[in-house]
């Protein structure tokens, strides 16, 4: 049967969108990098409904999504923080050692990648965070300089950029518990941080583009913080 294998062709979508985004990172055209980012984000989302709607989840699904993955989102957010970190100013200056702490991402990336696929705990929650939200993070940057201003200016820093590697990799796999976007009903009551998650994304998106990516995340993490500290 043909449809059984449409969730695997959609991820390997998703895989062919990380490997050309590689292309573009490294040819130094990170815009269209991160495009290719977000065209992964919205595969790797419909690719799990579709083998719920099919009714053809298998095993090799599975593990092809987390390979899928660690290429659009943990190699390819590395390759583009090293771009960054080389174009960058401040303590890279002499020392371009620097720039490889970029791929601390990617490592981190399949720790989280591999805990995720044996966490009987990740079911209905996250424990650290997922990584398309890092790699979102991560596409934001260029847009963050380019804008300007004193918070583009942080991020014109290698220091700012090894920072803010050190970050998400340990965020990656932190004991964190951060919600999930997967609604499996529509009450308010029983999913009222994922609607003002949505809701705040929106505005802030609206208003500031593809730099509200941080402040989004960061919005998550403590929605997620306040909604487990109020059932625990």
């Amino acid at each position: 049967m043909i449809v059984k294998h449409i969730p695997n062709a959609i991820t390997s979508l998703n895989l062919l969108s990380g490997c050309l985004g590689v292309v573009f990172a490294f040819d130094g055209n990170l815009k269209y990098a991160g495009y290719a980012i977000l065209i992964a984000a919205f595969l790797d989302f419909f690719d799990g409904m579709a083998a719920r709607l099919l009714k053809v989840s298998s095993p090799i699904g599975k593990e092809l999504d987390s390979l899928a993955d660690m290429v659009s989102f943990g190699f390819l957010p590395a390759a583009i923080l090293y771009q960054l970190i080389t174009q960058s100013s401040g303590i890279y200056d002499g020392n371009e050692w620097i720039r490889y702490l970029a791929f601390l991402i990617a490592i981190f990336s399949a720790l989280r990648l591999a805990k995720f696929n044996i966490d009987t705990r990740q079911s209905d929650s996250f424990l650290g965070l997922p990584t398309p939200a890092c790699a979102l993070v991560i596409i934001s940057i260029p847009y963050i300089i380019e804008r300007g201003g004193f918070i583009g200016s942080i991020f014109q820093s290698s220091l700012s950029l090894v920072i803010l590697a050190f970050v998400l990799s340990y965020l990656l796999i932190a004991e964190l518990p951060l919600l999930s976007l997967k609604f499996k009903n529509l009450r308010f009551s029983e999913n009222q941080y994922r609607y003002i998650l949505v809701a705040l994304g929106i505005i802030l998106f609206a208003f500031f583009n593809f730099a509200a990516i941080p402040l989004i995340i960061l919005i998550y993490i403590l929605l997620s913080i306040i909604q487990f500290n109020i059932k625990t």
